[in-house]
């Protein structure tokens, strides 16, 4: 049996868990593995963003391991947490036998969620604007109830940075970085001008 085949097929168990707040949204989908790989980015610009000196590759390990019990629990939202309580300690210590670097693993994950190192509220910040991303989406494509999101998420970002970058991500379509020049040739006549200049 290798500890390290089965920690890779147990964090590829995070592309078939889906975040589960979707379902409260009524629009919209993602798996925990997409959702980690979008805050790495986040992270990653809020450090550069910021005046505190973070260690990067320490903040994107907090990053990269945060979510990996739901592995294990499923992705519980915020309606789920009022009733079922995860034994978040329990699979800390268990994985931390299972998985190789273990021990820093579950270390990662206890500082996540204590949240009280700059790195670590660095990367819950991510983790809201990240949703923020998500949700700053369903808002542009018409969901009406993603309003009623906005607010509480933004009263949980606890750092300059991330609500620097909250106003940003609002400001700005989340179609804008590809569909931004309506006038362009491609958008007018599709690959038709490239046919006549060949």
């Amino acid at each position: 049996m290798s500890q390290r085949a089965n920690y890779l097929h147990e964090v590829g168990m995070l592309n078939d868990t889906p975040r589960s707040g979707f379902a409260f949204l009524g629009s919209g989908e993602q798996s925990v593995a997409e959702h980690i790989h979008r805050m790495m980015h986040v992270a990653l610009l809020l450090a550069r963003m910021s005046d505190a000196r973070v260690d990067e590759l320490h903040l994107l390990r907090l990053v990269l391991f945060h979510d990996l019990p739901e592995a294990r629990t499923g992705d519980h939202n915020y309606v789920n947490r009022r009733y079922v309580v995860e034994d978040l300690d329990k699979v800390l210590d268990e994985g931390a036998r299972a998985w190789p670097l273990g021990a820093e693993i579950a270390a990662a994950v206890r500082e996540f969620e204590t949240g009280e190192t700059p790195a670590a509220r660095i990367a819950k910040d991510a983790d809201q604007l990240e949703l923020l991303l998500s949700l700053k989406k369903q808002a542009d494509l018409g969901n009406p109830h993603v309003g009623d999101w906005i607010a509480p998420l933004l009263a949980r970002l606890k750092t300059d940075v991330g609500k620097r970058l909250a106003e940003e991500i609002l400001a700005t379509r989340w179609d804008e970085w590809w569909f931004n020049n309506k006038s362009d040739p491609h958008w007018v006549e599709g690959n038709k001008h490239k046919q006549l200049d060949k």
